[in-house]
């Protein structure tokens, strides 16, 4: 697996500061919005992960542990790099959504923001059910211009548009594994992966 890996683009230890940082950012700021609302984070229940599989697996596996406090963690799984392909093909969703998203709190956490399509249409897909707020957590920001503009409230890293893989990101199903975040040798072309 290393012989495809050009080099890597950002080490585990920068990678778990960071996301350690992010998780208690996050929790203090819906501690914050539920204590406004004179709720405890410990009792509401009305915190809601939702996570873009399968690229944000192993992110959102390490962010929710730096969560100390109730929540309810969902998976939902969208499409847009099918198979070997580098560049997006479009956002679809493959799995239902969470239905019961009324009055909750929500962070949807997905591995990188490219092309801004992915997370556009699970963002309007949750606001239809009238949550109380709406968060949106990356990994990564590619330095990119954007089919669709969306805004990430917290991000781990921006990186430039090259085609990364590792911590959870993906070349045709491999590499997810690799621990760090990691530019692979020349995939074929493209500009790189993530929606």
């Amino acid at each position: 697996m290393m012989l495809d890996i050009e080099r890597t683009l950002i080490g585990r230890d920068a990678i778990a500061a960071r996301v350690r940082e992010l998780g208690r950012r996050i929790a203090s700021d819906l501690e914050r919005d539920l204590s406004a609302e004179g709720s405890c984070a410990d009792e509401s229940g009305r915190v809601a992960i939702i996570a873009v599989m399968t690229g944000a697996l192993i992110f959102t596996a390490d962010l929710v542990r730096e969560m100390p406090m109730k929540l309810s963690l969902e998976l939902v799984t969208v499409s847009s790099y099918p198979g070997a392909s580098t560049m997006s093909k479009g956002a679809a969703m493959r799995s239902v959504l969470p239905r019961d998203l009324l009055g909750k709190h929500v962070l949807i956490v997905d591995d990188i923001l490219d092309s801004g399509q992915t997370l556009d249409l699970v963002k309007r897909l949750v606001e239809e059910q009238g949550p109380a707020s709406v968060r949106i957590c990356v990994l990564l920001r590619k330095l990119v211009e954007r089919v669709v503009e969306v805004e990430a409230d917290y991000i781990g890293f921006d990186i430039p548009n090259e085609f990364v893989v590792g911590y959870g990101l993906d070349y045709d199903g491999h590499y997810r594994n690799h621990p760090e975040i990691a530019v692979l040798r020349a995939p074929g072309g493209g500009s790189g992966a993530g929606a």
